[in-house]
């Protein structure tokens, strides 16, 4: 059986597989249902799977006639947050959609009998809302050999139309900035016997504010959370921590805004005689654009769903862990495809939903990418 034709003929299973990991939601890191779930999926179909004593991830392979590998990642894991005033594991951002695409595109290949030219690699990420999944899997060796690495994401209806889809998602960098600051108490009448953290971290954010780019690439760097344990209101506070937030839409100016951050602590510390101490935390890389994988999935798109479907690229906002495989492996062929399905109100919102009809054109356009670059 062709594997587009086995897609078509499992539609009615293709949304009972995405209902089965809405409800098996479980946070980063902690994905061991979903996990299970489908490993026994894959290997029931006689797929080869490899799994980890440490982490919840899975390398499932379907061998081909040389080493080179083409690869499809999926992310497993859910979103803590609060659903109806109760804070639990939900699916919010689609990763139990991308889990079920890349599982009924591996099945359809199984299923074919096909012997491909190069192996199949199917790879299940844990911790990708962590910004760490990618990374072990790194280590784990899922990139191994592999020539293509294709990604999936469904999209806010904004930014791609059911019905239509994208061949890149063009993500920007984000990262989680923690920092620590150490004054010196002293009694609230005598400030200047005293160090004061809140100060400190007051002139941090004036000085972040001052922080202009010479350029047209979207940014934003700004203070987000300040807290202090000092409960005396009559004390100048020793200790404060804050977190930074900060996003750039390309890797370069990403770079520049931490080296300017570490400068503006370095000044901090020398006017106020402070100690700040700080990392660097769930950081993402931007997407690298190579247009070989987009030209491989707007091929896809438009033999799935016709050539007036295809966006050329969604620009997105948001981060994607997806882009520590081509930041580690330049030479990397690969690209992430952006599904549009009318998802709103949009993702990470606790009621997110999206047209489940979706998942059927989007495993067709991943099944058709894979068979394209079969033919590279």
């Amino acid at each position: 059986m062709n594997p587009l034709e086995f897609i078509e003929q499992n539609k009615d299973s293709i949304l009972q597989t995405y209902d089965k990991l809405h409800s098996l939601a479980e946070p980063s890191w902690e994905e061991q249902y979903t996990s299970k779930y489908i490993c026994k999926r894959l290997r029931n179909a006689g797929i080869a799977v490899k799994t980890f004593t440490d982490h919840y991830g899975l390398i499932a392979e379907i061998p081909g006639q040389s080493e080179h590998v083409i690869a499809l990642r999926a992310d497993l894991d859910a979103l803590l947050q609060e659903v109806d005033g109760v804070i639990k594991a939900n699916h919010s951002c689609g990763h139990d959609a991308h889990s079920t695409m890349v599982l009924y595109t591996a099945l359809g290949f199984a299923e074919s009998g096909i012997m491909p030219k190069y192996t199949l690699r199917f790879i299940f990420q844990p911790a990708e809302e962590k910004g760490e999944g990618a990374l072990k899997m790194i280590d784990e060796g899922a990139l191994e050999n592999v020539r293509y690495l294709f990604g999936v994401h469904v999209r806010p209806e904004f930014e791609v139309p059911y019905g239509h889809a994208a061949p890149v998602i063009i993500h920007g960098s984000a990262g989680t900035i923690k920092g620590i600051i150490k004054g010196k108490q002293a009694h609230a009448a005598r400030p200047q016997d005293g160090i004061n953290a809140i100060e400190a971290a007051a002139l941090i954010v004036q000085k972040l504010k001052q922080i202009r780019p010479e350029t047209d690439v979207p940014y934003s760097i700004k203070m987000t959370q300040l807290t202090t344990d000092n409960t005396a209101s009559n004390v100048i506070p020793e200790t404060a921590e804050f977190t930074i937030d900060a996003r750039a839409q390309t890797n370069e100016l990403m770079d520049e805004l931490k080296t300017r951050t570490h400068q503006i602590v370095n000044e901090t510390m020398a006017e106020t005689g402070a100690s700040v101490t700080y990392s660097l935390e769930e950081f993402v890389p931007a997407a690298i654009k190579h247009q070989e994988a987009i030209n491989i999935i707007s091929s896809a798109v438009k033999e799935v769903l016709g050539s007036e479907r295809v966006i050329p690229e969604c620009i997105s906002q948001g981060g994607e862990d997806f882009h520590f495989y081509t930041l580690k492996n330049p030479n990397l062929t690969a690209t992430m495809l952006g599904l549009g399905c009318g998802l709103g109100p949009g993702l990470h919102h606790p009621q997110m939903k999206f047209n489940k009809e979706a998942l059927v054109y989007g495993a067709k356009i991943l099944t058709k990418s894979v068979l394209l670059a079969l033919e590279k």
